[in-house]
């Protein structure tokens, strides 16, 4: 039984509101609600979370996949060989991203990463080789806040003539404060949701055409956060994306975190009308203190002094990553929603199938107003 380093979702919600322990405990309790697998709520509900919920958080019992909260991303995927599979992790240059670049170089598959710092992801590959000569790894450059790299990224990516078995949507910003990126989208809005959606698009085909010649499922997973519960009122601000008059860090986190369930769902529901051998799911990695606390660390580390039992670490933190993208048991699951290895549910905005449609509607049209300035010669549609 994991008693210490495991996780709890009301710490990440704890600088949005009051400090107090009461309010952590009914928080939590409300935050339980949604994250409890949904065969597990009755009408009861409150009184059921208080024997299971709370206690499977903090001490890590394993749920119905045999896995949980304590769970390590190697253990999940002890003894499955991967070595047929090519997968591109953005952001795996630190933190759970490297740790799910380690882990999957290990299991055999060919890791290329996208990183803005590859400095750090030169390290970070050093750091896999040591451990593992025979790892493949390749870097490439990918700034997600900017249309220009990411289409530079996929285009240097198509020249290594590779297969595209995995895309993880792993990179991200956390609690900025307020800016717009160089194509002049709200920073944390623009690297993490429309960034990948970008992405995802662009790799569609080489990922539909390595699924149907190679006979095997592609996956495709979008990292999202219990935070995404806690953005703006009417979930996404489709006409002030960009307004610095209500701008919340806290909220735009949110947001954007909100975009990549609705984003992954309704990619989901596209490729199963299309009969495509993809799926796409999210995943909420849990709390792990990492760079993307780098807005506020100082405040982050005194409340992990304090409730140090309700964190991961790393290895831990990439456990759900790597269970979804790997794991023989999940062979066709798509559009659905993991934390701590298990399926759970998200918020009722993240389950709303219109709002997901009207978001991917929205994004097509942000990207191709911004397309027009003709970056690189590319055309001018996703």
């Amino acid at each position: 039984m994991k008693l210490f380093a495991t996780y709890k979702y009301a710490s990440l919600i704890v600088p949005y509101y009051s400090l107090t322990p009461l309010f952590l405990l009914s928080f939590s309790l409300s935050l339980s609600s949604i994250l409890v697998p949904e065969r597990q709520i009755s009408e009861n509900k409150e009184a059921k979370l208080l024997k299971m919920g709370l206690y499977s958080l903090i001490t890590g019992r394993r749920g119905p996949s045999g896995f949980g909260s304590a769970t390590t991303a190697e253990e999940v995927t002890q003894g499955i060989d991967a070595t047929h599979l090519t997968a591109i992790i953005t952001g795996g240059a630190g933190g759970i991203g490297m740790e799910t670049a380690r882990v999957m170089a290990k299991r055999g598959v060919h890791v290329v990463i996208g990183a803005r710092n590859i400095g750090a992801a030169e390290n970070g590959k050093a750091e896999i080789l040591r451990q593992n000569t025979n790892a493949r790894v390749t870097l490439l450059h990918l700034d997600l806040s900017s249309v220009k790299s990411i289409r530079a990224f996929v285009r240097d990516f198509h020249a290594l003539h590779l297969p595209l078995n995995l895309l993880i949507n792993n990179a991200g910003v956390m609690f900025c404060p307020y800016q717009l990126s160089e194509d002049e989208i709200e920073l944390q809005f623009a690297t993490n949701h429309i960034g990948h959606f970008l992405l995802t698009n662009l790799l569609l085909d080489t990922m539909k055409t390595t699924a149907k010649t190679s006979g095997v499922e592609g996956r495709i997973l979008n990292l999202s956060s219990i935070a995404h519960i806690y953005t703006y009122k009417e979930g996404i601000k489709f006409d002030s994306i960009n307004d610095i008059c209500c701008y919340s860090d806290k909220r735009a986190y949110g947001q954007s975190k909100l975009a990549n369930i609705l984003h992954a769902n309704e990619l989901s529901r596209q490729l199963q009308e299309e009969g495509v051998n993809i799926t796409v799911n999210s995943v909420h990695p849990g709390l792990i203190l990492t760079n993307l606390f780098q807005h506020t660390a100082l405040l982050m580390r005194f409340l992990k002094f304090f409730s140090f039992y309700l964190w991961k670490n790393i290895p831990q933190g990439a456990a759900t990553t790597c269970y979804v993208a790997l794991h023989p048991t999940l062979k066709g699951v798509t559009g659905k929603y993991f934390a701590d290895c298990n399926e759970v549910t998200p918020s009722k905005l993240a389950r709303d199938e219109t709002l997901a449609q009207k978001l991917w509607d929205f994004s097509v049209k942000l990207i191709n107003s911004v397309s027009k300035k003709n970056y690189l010669g590319f055309e001018d549609t996703i």
